[in-house]
């Protein structure tokens, strides 16, 4: 797996484009919910303040969340 190295506005913004390239290289972690999604999810986006990236997906699991359903 690739690693990358984007800023949390970078990821935010592709978040916000559903932009799939990146699915896989990081993980977008909603606080208020304990559901992490893949870039590209259509899910409804969360608020950008209840927003947390991690880069593993072992990771964001062993942070206490969940994947999306979608």
């Amino acid at each position: 797996m690739a690693i990358i190295n984007l800023s949390f506005e970078e990821k935010w913004d592709k978040i916000m484009e559903c932009d799939q390239t990146y699915d896989g290289l990081f993980f977008t972690a909603v606080k208020t919910t304990k559901i992490y999604c893949r870039p590209s999810c259509r899910a409804r986006k969360p608020k950008k303040c209840n927003v947390e990236f991690f880069d593993d997906m072992k990771k964001v699991e062993q942070a206490g969340f969940r994947a999306c359903k979608r």
